[in-house]
């Protein structure tokens, strides 16, 4: 169908971060560092993991899939916002709105479920280690990946077609930096009964279900690990999910304190600096996390660096 036949607005103005001009040099050389980082780091945690050995198990398998979900997160959102930084009319087009707000959608319900696949993959690891080989074989961890983008293609795709049904013919101006949600529905004229009920039940479903996925799984996983006698032993258990659990937490908190405020309390323009580390900070921070407190990652690293030098050295 024809964008005119669901909306009088070809085009919407992004009201951005801030409407001082002197704010957006300087955020625009903030934002584009953390763009590189996080580009270099999720796709350098991909490579590594496809370049070691030693690495090819499910646990690394889904956080290759996490760093491949965040490079794509951050691309949806990062660029457009550089883009809007440095030019006058922060404007963006009303297919260019939707195919953003798809994609946030469909990475960020990924994010949420694949979360719960690693948080369970620990579970496995810890509560019973002698079924793991079993449990999480390759064909289990590819069915999980699958399940993960399905569960985020469906959540993307009802939330959009829902979206496109909305008549837009108010102002047009998208009091955020990005086409998300509640900003556009601010904007419509029509009934948007319908995108509220998807949005709440779509929203438990992917928030509520993953978060109590992960907790049951770490409930079950401190118990197991306080009847480990050696001290060393829960040590050992502690790292390797230390660097998960500081992933879920930044990521569902910077959700929360998003989400969870009072509409009274919470204003639009504290909810834009919020996201901003929701959708732009967190996805830099997850292959950080990952990369100094995970031992594997730190020693595959060095011997991926050492080899390399070696080669060179060589060749001199």
């Amino acid at each position: 169908m024809a964008v005119g036949n669901h909306s009088t607005v070809t085009e919407f103005i992004l009201a951005g971060l801030t409407k001082k001009p002197e704010l957006q040099l300087p955020l625009f050389l903030f934002f584009l560092g953390v763009y590189v980082v996080t580009v270099v780091g999720n796709l350098g945690m991909i490579t590594l993991i496809g370049l070691s050995y030693h690495l090819h198990t499910p646990m690394y398998y889904f956080l290759s899939s996490l760093s491949f979900i965040d490079f794509c997160y951050s691309t949806v959102i990062t660029p457009k916002m550089l883009v809007n930084l440095v030019t006058e009319k922060n404007t963006i087009s009303y297919p260019e709105c939707m195919t953003q707000l798809y994609f946030f959608l469909f990475f960020v319900i990924s994010e949420c479920h694949m979360l719960a696949v690693m948080a369970y993959d620990r579970y496995i690891a810890i509560c019973k280690p002698l079924l793991y080989n079993v449990t999480m074989s390759y064909q289990v961890c590819s069915w999980l990946v699958v399940e993960v983008y399905m569960m985020g293609l469906i959540g993307a795709t009802a939330h959009t077609v829902c979206m496109l049904k909305v008549i837009f013919c108010k102002a047009k101006i998208i009091n955020h930096y990005f086409c998300e949600v509640f900003p556009l529905l601010e904007l419509s004229c029509s009934s948007t009964y319908i995108n509220e009920v998807v949005l709440l039940c779509f929203s438990t479903f992917n928030i509520l279900a993953p978060a109590l996925a992960i907790l049951s799984s770490y409930v079950f996983i401190i118990v197991s690990i306080l009847r480990i006698c050696p001290t060393e032993g829960r040590f050992k258990a502690f790292s390797t999910c230390s660097s998960h659990i500081s992933a879920v937490t930044i990521f569902y908190g910077s959700a929360a304190f998003m989400y969870l405020q009072p509409l009274n309390v919470s204003s639009m323009d504290e909810g834009k600096v919020s996201s901003v580390f929701y959708t732009i900070i967190v996805p830099m921070l997850n292959p950080l996390i990952y990369s100094l407190r995970n031992k594997d990652v730190k020693d595959a690293l060095n011997k991926i660096i050492k080899k390399r030098l070696f080669c060179i050295s060589k060749d001199f």
